[in-house]
């Protein structure tokens, strides 16, 4: 049977799509990737032709199984899980406990998102002054990973990697994008992801792509 292809976007600027392709790696699940450069007609409006043939909502990641489609990351997530069920705390409610979060930061965390759009390559001086919802997202970033790791010892959120970590991933890229001032422990979290062999992986890719999207660059002029 042929793997599995989990379509993405480009690499520097696609959390969505880091979320799954760090699930599928850390669980040891095979798959092949393709790369949809986004931008140009249709970006931001979910119409890109490419995307569109492929995924059922027009947007990436999605992950082909045959001639099934899953998307939106936290469902590819649960997918990889489903073959690699370390990807989830094994003690039913702290695993409870991680699809929580991890939901949390599926569903939430809008003026994060709104406010430091995600390009591994840059670095933002000076840090911008954020409005009271994007201090609220990362006050409530700090809640969630202090009280995890103090609670499981860390270096990640639940001790070992999990599909958690594979959601929050990308906000540490964000905050060390905009230099955001944080706390010694959420930047020994960041800095545990940042050393992870996966991540690095994905981290040079990006670094190497040799696209942008325009309307995301303008954003740091």
């Amino acid at each position: 049977m042929a793997l599995p292809i989990l379509h993405i976007g480009n690499k520097n600027y696609s959390s969505w799509s880091m979320r799954p392709w760090l699930a599928l790696k850390w669980g040891g699940v095979a798959f092949e990737e393709h790369i949809i450069p986004l931008g140009g007609e249709g970006y931001g409006r979910s119409q890109i032709k490419e995307v569109r043939a492929i995924s059922p909502n027009g947007r990436v990641p999605a992950l082909q199984i045959g001639d099934a489609v899953v998307y939106e990351s936290l469902a590819i997530c649960e997918w990889a899980a489903e073959q690699a069920p370390l990807l989830w705390p094994q003690e039913a409610l702290v695993r409870a406990h991680a699809r929580s979060v991890a939901s949390e930061m599926h569903a939430g965390f809008g003026a994060l998102r709104r406010d430091m759009s995600m390009n591994i390559r840059r670095r933002v001086e000076p840090t911008p002054k954020w409005p009271g919802d994007t201090r609220a997202d990362i006050e409530q970033l700090h809640n969630i990973w202090g009280g995890l790791i103090d609670r499981y010892s860390g270096p990640f959120l639940f001790g070992r990697r999990s599909i958690a970590d594979a959601m929050f991933a990308p906000v540490a890229t964000r905050l060390r994008t905009y230099g955001v001032e944080i706390s010694p422990q959420a930047q020994s979290y960041c800095d545990a992801i940042f050393a992870d062999l996966a991540f690095q992986e994905w981290e040079c890719a990006a670094l190497a792509e040799a696209w942008t999207i325009e309307q995301t660059e303008a954003l740091y002029r």
